[in-house]
């Protein structure tokens, strides 16, 4: 029975995760790329994936976590209650809420003072990812942003440039997601994996993804749809960038666990505050709803987190 639990809470937290969080990173990626066949872009992701989960399981001695589960042990007995994260996860995805996977998922199996790391650490990084981003567009969205910008864009020649831009920039962007969400998604497996293991993994995680590419990232991409030029290649471009860029530099900080949710949702924040404070500052209002809304919704699910860590410890001493 313990074993059944365990992987069926992995593939509770594969589908849950990825269904959650992939838009944050493929997000604009599959918005400026809608008129290609979403096989195409799912063997892109696939590819990158596959690398950076075997990299890492082979460089850290089957740890595919990149040691970020270092300090968040598999318990000795796994009980029904510890799906109860992942599932109500999967039931938050399923209503389109983009909420902390980290939270939802690896609260179950932390300490309080690890919670209390990651809670710190993924704070720090979305206010970070809102001053960056605001700052980076107060310089360049009057010449990337605007309408007369796109326009000339559209009808020049550096479009092909910014379509190459745009694939190598979701290319490191989905590597660095990946390296920090890991951790999210096999917490429910044994921290060093066989081949075998590792191999059936991966054939699980794929077929999930294509299931998502398919439907074209479901609920949750109708975040990304509701920004500023989010489908514009060029602006997917440098909001992919500009993620990635904070993954990797605060990201890789230290090995505890972070929200990218959190992250992303700073990203966006910043760079709808700017693009509509210089060039359409009567929307400053409507955007200024639209980022309380999507910070309510991850602060909703960080709430839930709690209450989830609470009636596990609840369930327990029953």
């Amino acid at each position: 029975m313990e074993v059944l639990i365990m992987y069926v809470g992995f593939l509770f937290a594969v589908y849950s995760v990825i269904g959650n969080d992939v838009i944050q990173t493929l997000g604009t990626f599959l918005t400026s790329n809608k008129k290609t066949h979403w096989a195409i872009l799912w063997t892109f992701a696939s590819v990158i994936l596959t690398a950076t989960l075997v990299y890492g399981w082979y460089f850290y001695n089957g740890d595919v976590s990149y040691q970020r589960l270092g300090n968040i042990p598999l318990p000795e007995k796994i009980m029904w209650w510890h799906l109860i994260a992942p599932l109500a996860l999967l039931i938050i995805t399923r209503f389109g809420i983009p909420v902390s996977t980290t939270f939802m998922i690896l609260s179950i199996f932390s300490s309080q003072q690890i919670i209390e790391k990651m809670i710190i650490k993924s704070v720090y990084g979305y206010g970070i990812a809102v001053i960056s981003a605001f700052l980076i567009y107060l310089v360049i969205a009057k010449s990337f942003e605007s309408k007369k910008s796109i326009a000339n864009l559209e009808a020049s020649k550096n479009i092909k440039f910014w379509v190459a831009a745009q694939w190598v920039s979701t290319a490191f962007l989905w590597s660095q997601w990946l390296i920090q969400d890991f951790a999210n998604i096999f917490v429910f497996l044994p921290r060093k994996l066989s081949l075998t293991e590792l191999l059936l993994a991966l054939a699980l995680i794929l077929s999930i993804m294509a299931y998502i590419f398919k439907s074209k990232g479901g609920k949750i991409q109708e975040i990304v749809n509701k920004k500023v030029n989010a489908g514009n290649i060029r602006s997917a471009t440098l909001i992919d960038l500009c993620y990635g860029i904070i993954l990797f530099i605060y990201g890789n900080y230290n090995s505890i666990p972070m929200s990218t949710t959190w992250t992303f949702i700073g990203v966006l924040a910043g760079r709808e505050m700017a693009i509509n404070y210089l060039l359409n500052k009567k929307n400053v209002k409507n955007s200024s709803k639209l980022i309380f809304k999507d910070l309510s919704k991850v602060s909703f699910g960080l709430a839930i987190s709690v209450v989830i860590v609470y009636l596990i410890q609840y369930i327990k001493f029953l």
